[in-house]
């Protein structure tokens, strides 16, 4: 499980830095595109304190200018990624103990935390190409295969074929 989630965390480097370059493609990007891209920072650098068991700097909910947002995020990335490279198979059913955003006491394997770390973002990240493509821009496609194979998956089907 750790070889996967190794990989989660590398795509989850790679789609926040196609939605951050998609962004700063853009003279004004809707500002709930930014918003839910500062959100999926935000998320992903709380749960990173919990684990350490830190108290937190961003808010889920940050207020970050795209430019600040850059280097947070190669931060965010570069601490998630020495965390999971550093990780024996063992550690992810050691329970962290944390605190949500409600006051909430929980304690849940670390396996079930970077899993959610990793999913959190791809429903944002879908939202974010929506918001563009409402906005007459292109979406950004952050798609697991695409990160897989290196190349575009297919947007549609040519007529004739199925």
């Amino acid at each position: 499980m750790i070889e996967a989630i190794r990989h989660l965390i590398a795509h989850l480097r790679w789609a926040d830095h196609k939605v951050l370059a998609a962004l700063r493609s853009l003279p004004a990007p809707p500002g709930r595109a930014l918003e839910l891209y500062l959100h999926i920072l935000g998320t992903e650098h709380v749960w990173l304190t919990r684990i350490r068991g830190e108290p937190h700097r961003l808010a889920v909910w940050p207020s970050l200018t795209l430019d600040e947002a850059g280097p947070v995020a190669a931060d965010l990335h570069r601490e998630l990624e020495a965390l999971v490279w550093g990780l024996e198979e063992s550690a992810l059913d050691v329970e962290i103990a944390y605190v949500n955003s409600a006051g909430q006491a929980f304690r849940t394997p670390l396996g079930e935390i970077l899993l959610h770390i990793c999913l959190h973002g791809v429903n944002h990240r879908g939202q974010i190409s929506q918001l563009l493509r409402q906005a007459g821009k292109d979406p950004v496609t952050t798609d697991y295969i695409e990160f897989v194979r290196g190349v575009p998956a297919a947007t549609r089907v040519p007529e004739g074929r199925a």
